[in-house]
């Protein structure tokens, strides 16, 4: 599931060394909308996995969404079929894709495209509805969840979605607001999240604010033990129907990778020691931070001499 630890990590979210609450998004090209890596094909068997075999819990959508869900499938095609059409090729009323070089037939999502399209993508998709009470979740396409469940999501305004993160309210919803309704066609928008975790599974719908300590991981074995969930989050808005797609791009280091780099365990020691409490127990890092901080100090102090 990982790239080799001599690779540096392609994304490092917390580099700046200081754990802030903010938005931190940037501006890029449509082009760089869909992210392909060395794990499309083994993400792909995942996602199909678990749409056949517990698809109530990773796709749904409200009456309503599927003017949305159509403009979001034919935004994938022709960004496939532009960008990667090694990947995805449409064929008349069938795509074929080469990962496993099967044949989907159009007409047999008519009644769920947006299940189509997170057919054939890394990203996981959420359809953003504006409304009365703010951007409104009303599709999903959701394999990979970083500890949250689209059941207890769908219909809901970002207030509502975000009420368990600390802090979200109090200083992101409004500006999240107010950045949401600004993006027009055409701009697409990226920005990175991240946190350290003890299991590398890509589904987790469960297991946000553990706070227990785990007294199975130590110093010595936070190598083997942690891992680096890093979400490449994208938005963009469809033309048509003026729904925002939410895309999430999730990526699994182990920590190992910034352990003979010292910056970067240092940079991420900075950003967990100025991490509110509340904060690493919502992402669960609670059980496992004192050892983790004692690592990092360790990797941080390391430098390249023979």
């Amino acid at each position: 599931m990982t790239e080799a630890h001599e690779s540096l990590p392609r994304f490092a979210p917390y580099e700046k060394g200081r754990f802030q609450l903010t938005l931190g998004i940037k501006e890029i090209p449509v082009a760089d909308w869909i992210d392909v890596d060395g794990h499309y094909a083994e993400h792909m068997a995942e996602k199909k996995r678990l749409l056949d075999a517990r698809h109530g819990e990773v796709f749904d959508g409200l009456p309503g969404s599927l003017p949305a869900q159509r403009e979001c499938l034919e935004a994938v095609l022709a960004h496939m079929s532009a960008h990667r059409p090694d990947l995805v090729a449409v064929e008349g009323g069938e795509i074929r894709t080469a990962w496993d070089g099967a044949r989907l037939l159009r007409s047999a999502f008519e009644a769920a495209p947006l299940d189509l399209a997170g057919r054939l993508v890394q990203e996981d998709l959420c359809l953003m509805q504006p409304s009365d009470e703010g951007h409104r979740l009303i599709a999903a396409s959701l394999c990979f969840p970083a500890r949250w469940r689209l059941a207890d999501k769908l219909g809901r305004p970002m207030s509502a979605i975000h009420d368990p993160v600390p802090g979200f309210n109090d200083k992101l919803n409004r500006p999240v607001e107010r950045f949401f309704g600004g993006i027009a066609e055409g701009q697409l928008y990226m920005r990175l999240n991240w946190s350290v975790i003890d299991d590398p599974t890509l589904f987790q719908a469960t297991g946000h604010g553990r706070r227990e300590r785990d007294p199975s991981i130590t110093p010595q074995n936070v190598s083997e033990r942690l891992h680096i969930r890093i979400e490449r989050q994208t938005f963009r808005r469809l033309s048509g129907t003026g729904v925002l797609v939410f895309g999430i791009k999730t990526i699994v280091d182990p920590i190992a990778v910034v352990a003979n780099r010292p910056g970067l365990a240092a940079a991420m020691l900075g950003s967990l020691r100025t991490m509110p409490s509340d904060m690493q127990g919502y992402k669960s890092m609670a059980p496992f931070v004192d050892p983790l901080e004692t690592w990092l100090s360790q990797a941080a102090e390391t430098d390249s001499r023979p």
